[in-house]
């Protein structure tokens, strides 16, 4: 099922900066029991779409939590530099679409300086982000 982007997401430029450094963030997902599941990934976010892209395989617990959750699924992601931080929220997805999958890997690709693994099974999370946190930013 698909969902529309958010809207445009507006920061201040000094979070905009912060996001294109090629930095890892933490992706947070509910487990079936309501509790939460946090990896570090690689990710990229797109700010005129309004959302947070990352690339994993469609077995990986992140994906299978965000499945499980439905259209209701939720997740955060967090990029951290010491006390800095900013903190990405919204409604979550999975999918396989290829020009989906070809938009996060080419976005990926280009943040990150190399392309990312490419299982059989690759899968992008998408977040709608609908919600920003940060600090000292």
């Amino acid at each position: 099922m698909s969902r529309p982007a958010s809207p445009s997401v507006r920061l201040p430029s000094t979070a905009a900066e912060f996001l294109d450094r090629p930095d890892p963030g933490v992706l947070t997902t509910l487990r079936a029991d309501g509790t939460p599941h946090a990896a570090p990934v690689r990710f990229t976010f797109d700010a005129a779409d309004g959302l947070v892209r990352v690339t994993t395989r469609a077995g990986a617990r992140k994906a299978r939590n965000v499945l499980a959750g439905g259209p209701a699924a939720r997740a955060a992601l967090c990029q951290a530099d010491g006390f800095r931080w900013i903190t990405l929220e919204g409604r979550a997805r999975v999918t396989d679409d290829p020009g989906r999958l070809a938009e996060a890997v080419r976005r990926y690709t280009d943040r990150y300086r190399a392309q990312p693994p490419s299982p059989p099974d690759l899968v992008v999370v998408e977040i709608a982000v609908d919600r920003v946190l940060s600090l000292n930013l």
